[in-house]
C-alpha cells in the first residue's frame, strides 16, 4: 500500500520473444511478469537507493556532535565549516533516499488522501528543515543523523515489503512452469511429433507417456493410469484416468500412457485460469485496507496535533526554551510514523491468497472473501454439490425366490453395460461381473434390452410396466425405497417381472462432515433443490441438514436466497457456477464448486477447484484468519506509538528518559519484522 502510493509510474510492457518456444508460456507469464515485475523494480529501487544512502549516512554519523560526544572524537573531527558539510551530505540522504517518501507525500496530499507516505514525508521533512534552520542561525541540537538513520531504515523496510511480495507472487511462477515445453502431437497415421506446447490446439491428439506431464485440458480417449493433481487441485491422492475421463494441463501422469484429446489450450487451460484469478485475487484492494489507511490517516493528525501540544506544553508552561520545546515537538513527529502499517495488511492478503490457492480455493473477489467471515447461513445446491450428481445403487430386490439378489443385479448391469444413460453407468459401476450380451438395443424414454445366457432381459422404467399392464408386486422393500424418493427401475426376464433396482444421487462423504463442521461453528447449514420433497427430505436427513427447500425451480432460486437474507442471516449459497448462477449472485459470497476445467464461473466470489464441500468450511475458516492476523499486525504495526509518542513528548524527562527518533526508528524495525512473521504463520489446517 505504502509503496505502491509512492511509485505510480508502470513497468513498461515485456518485450516480445523472437521465437516461439522462447516464448513458451506466453499466455500466463506476460501477466504475471507485469505484477512480478512491477515489485522487482521497485525492490531494486530501494536496495540501490537503501545502499547508497548507507554509505553516505556513515560520514553524516561521524560529523554529528551528539555522536562524536558519546564515541569521544570531538577534538578529532571537528573542523570549520563542519555543520556545512555535514547540511550538504545530509540534503543528498534526504533528497535521494527519501524521494520514495516525500514523492508519496506529494500524491497523497493531491489527492486528499493523507496516509503512510504523508506520515512518512512529514517526519523526514521535519526533521531536515528543523536541522538547516539549526545550522543556519536558530539555538538548537541538529537531527540531521537521526534523520538519516530513520531513511535507512525506511528504505530497508520497504526493500522487505517488495521481496516479501515478490515472494507471495513466485507461487505463480512456479504454477506456470508446471506447463511442459514439450509435447508429443499424434498424427492420424498414429505417428507422433514433438512440438512446442503452446502450438496445440484444441481438437489435437497427445500422448502423454508415463511420468510425464500432461501438456493440456483435455480428455482421455486411450489408455489408463494415474495422474497427480495435487500441485494444481490440491488433492493429495493420485486421481486413476481412462478412457473418458477429463485431465488437467500441468498435472504429472503415473505409470500408464495416456491418449488425450485437446479441449482447452493457452489462456482458456485450467492452469492459465487460475494463475490469473490469484495474480487478481493479490493485486485487488483488500476491504480491510481501508482500515490501514484510515489508521495512517489518524497517525498524522496524531503526529501534528501531538507535536504541536508538545511545542505548546514545553515553551508554554515549564521552564524550557523555545529550542527545546522545539526539539521535543520535532521527535514526537518524526516518529509518529511506523512503516509497518503499510506493509500490514498486504502481507497477510498475499499468504492467505498463496494458502488459499494451494488448497484449491480461488478467491475471484477480496470483499466478498472478507465478508465470508461473518456468514451465519450457507446454502448448497444438493446436486453435484452435496451429491456427486451420479446414480449409485441403493438395493437390488428380487421377486422370484430362484434368482437371488446378486442375479437380478448382473442382469440388469450386462444389458445397461451397452447403455450411455446415467442410471445404466450406476448399475454398471456397481457390479463388474456382467454376462456377454446380444442383440443390444435401448427402449427410447424407456429403458434397455437384450439377450443375456439366452435369455430376453430387459431393464425398464415403471411408464414401461404401465403401459404393458404389468403389476408391480406389494413389496415392503420397495415402498421404502419409493418414500424416500429413490429411483426404480425393473429387471424383466422373458417378459416376465423378477426383480428390482433401486438408485439414489450418491451423497458426497466429505458432504456429512462439512455440515458437522458448520454446525460447530454456530452456521445454519441449508439445502436446495429441483428435486421432490421426498429426495429432498431423504438427503437432509443424510447429511445432518434440518432446513432445506424442495422442488424449486432454476429461476426461483435467487428468491430462496433473498428470502433467508431477508431474515437478517449473511448467506453463502454453493452451487455449481452455471445452473446457480442467479442464486450465486444474489448470495452475500457466491461460492461455485468447480471441478476440473469447469472454474470460470463468472458470477462466483470464490471456487472450490475440488469440489468439495469440506472447502466451503475453509474457507469460512481462512476469512476469519485472515481477519485476525489483518487486525493483530495493525496492533503490532501501531501499538508502539501508545508509549512511544509520551516518552518522546517528555512525559518521564523529571527521570531523565527521553525517546530519540534513532530508538523509535527501531522500535519500528521490530514492529515490521513482528508484521511480517505474524503474517507468514498464518495457517487453517
Amino acid at each position: 500500500m505504502s509503496t505502491e502510493s509512492a511509485e505510480k509510474q508502470k513497468d513498461s510492457p515485456q518485450n516480445q520473444h523472437s521465437q516461439n518456444h522462447q516464448n513458451n508460456h506466453e499466455g500466463h507469464e506476460e501477466d504475471q511478469h507485469d505484477h512480478q515485475g512491477h515489485h522487482a523494480k521497485m525492490a531494486r529501487d530501494f536496495k540501490r537507493r537503501f545502499w547508497i544512502s548507507l554509505i553516505i549516512t556513515v560520514p553524516i554519523i561521524l560529523l554529528s556532535p551528539m555522536i562524536q560526544q558519546f564515541l569521544g572524537l570531538k577534538e578529532l573531527m571537528r573542523f570549520s565549516g563542519d555543520s556545512y558539510v555535514l547540511f550538504a551530505i545530509s540534503t543528498v540522504v534526504f533528497v535521494y533516499g527519501g524521494y520514495p517518501f516525500l514523492k508519496g507525500l506529494v500524491n497523497e496530499l493531491s489527492s486528499k488522501s493523507p496516509g503512510m507516505m504523508t506520515l512518512i514525508g512529514l517526519a523526514i521533512s521535519v526533521s531536515y528543515f528543523y536541522s538547516a534552520a539549526v545550522v543556519y542561525g536558530i539555538s538548537g541540537r541538529l537531527f540531521f543523523w537521526e534523520l538519516a538513520t530513520l531513511i535507512l531504515v525506511m528504505l530497508l523496510g520497504h526493500w522487505i515489503e517488495m521481496r516479501s511480495l515478490m515472494g507471495a507472487s513466485r507461487a505463480l511462477e512456479e504454477l506456470a512452469k508446471m506447463m511442459p515445453e514439450n509435447a508429443h502431437r499424434i498424427h492420424e497415421d498414429g505417428q507422433t511429433e514433438d512440438i512446442p506446447a503452446d502450438e496445440l490446439e484444441a481438437g489435437d491428439r497427445v500422448l502423454i507417456k508415463p511420468g510425464e506431464k500432461v501438456a493440456a485440458d483435455g480428455k482421455v480417449y486411450e489408455g489408463e493410469s494415474s495422474v497427480d493433481e495435487s500441485m494444481v487441485t490440491g488433492e493429495s491422492q493420485p486421481v486413476g484416468k481412462k478412457n473418458g475421463d477429463e485431465v488437467i494441463g500441468g498435472s504429472i501422469n503415473g505409470e500408464g500412457s495416456l491418449k488425450i484429446e485437446v479441449e482447452k489450450s493457452g489462456k482458456e487451460s485450467f492452469l492459465s485460469q487460475t494463475i490469473e484469478i490469484v495474480r487478481q485475487a493479490q493485486k485487488s484492494k483488500s476491504k480491510s485496507q481501508g482500515l490501514a489507511d484510515r489508521a495512517a490517516l489518524w497517525l498524522t493528525v496524531i503526529a501534528i496535533t501531538a507535536g504541536t501540544i508538545t511545542l505548546l506544553a514545553w515553551y508554554f508552561w515549564s521552564a524550557k526554551d523555545f529550542n527545546f520545546a522545539l526539539t521535543r515537538s520535532v521527535t514526537v513527529m518524526v516518529i509518529t510514523c511506523p512503516h509497518a502499517l503499510g506493509l500490514a495488511i498486504p502481507l497477510v492478503v498475499a499468504v492467505s491468497t498463496s494458502i488459499g490457492a494451494a488448497k484449491g480455493l480461488l478467491i475471484r473477489n477480496r470483499t466478498a472473501f472478507e465478508s465470508a467471515r461473518r456468514i451465519n447461513a450457507i446454502i448448497f445446491d444438493k446436486t453435484g454439490t452435496l451429491t456427486k450428481g451420479e446414480f449409485g445403487v441403493a438395493e437390488a430386490i428380487s421377486f422370484d425366490k430362484k434368482i437371488d439378489d446378486k442375479e437380478i443385479m448382473k442382469y440388469a448391469a450386462t444389458v445397461e453395460s451397452e447403455s450411455e444413460h446415467p442410471i445404466a453407468k450406476g448399475i454398471v459401476e456397481t457390479t463388474g461381473d456382467v454376462y456377454e450380451i446380444k442383440d443390444f438395443d435401448s427402449i427410447p424414454g424407456k429403458g434397455a434390452r437384450g439377450k443375456v445366457e439366452g435369455k430376453s432381459v430387459k431393464v425398464v422404467s415403471p411408464n414401461y410396466l404401465e403401459e404393458n399392464n404389468i403389476s408391480i408386486p406389494d413389496d415392503q422393500r420397495i415402498n421404502e425405497h419409493l418414500d424416500d424418493g429413490r429411483t426404480i427401475v425393473y429387471v424383466l426376464v422373458e417378459e416376465s417381472l423378477k426383480g428390482a433396482i433401486a438408485m439414489e444421487d450418491i451423497i458426497r462423504e466429505e458432504s456429512r462432515e462439512a455440515i458437522s463442521s458448520l454446525k460447530k461453528m454456530g452456521i445454519k447449514p441449508m439445502m436446495l433443490t429441483g428435486d421432490n420433497e421426498k429426495v429432498a427430505r431423504w438427503v437432509a436427513e443424510n447429511t445432518g441438514i434440518e432446513d432445506y427447500f424442495a422442488e424449486v425451480l432454476p429461476d426461483e432460486k435467487s428468491s430462496k436466497v433473498k428470502e433467508v437474507k431477508g431474515k437478517g442471516m449473511t448467506v453463502a449459497m454453493v452451487g455449481d457456477g452455471v445452473n446457480d448462477a442467479p442464486a450465486l449472485a444474489e448470495a452475500d459470497v457466491g461460492v461455485a464448486i468447480g471441478a476440473g476445467t469447469d472454474v470460470a464461473a463468472e458470477t462466483a466470489d470464490i471456487i472450490l477447484v475440488k469440489s468439495n464441500p469440506k472447502d466451503a468450511v475453509s474457507i469460512i475458516r481462512l476469512s476469519r484468519e485472515t481477519r485476525k492476523k489483518m487486525l493483530q499486525n495493525l496492533v503490532w504495526a501501531t501499538g508502539y506509538n501508545t508509549f512511544a509518542i509520551p516518552l518522546a513528548a517528555g512525559v518521564l524527562y523529571g527521570f531523565g528518559i527521553l525517546l530519540s527518533p534513532a530508538a523509535g526508528a527501531i522500535l519500528m524495525s521490530a514492529s515490521t519484522v513482528i508484521v511480517a512473521i505474524n503474517a507468514k504463520t498464518m495457517s487453517i489446517d
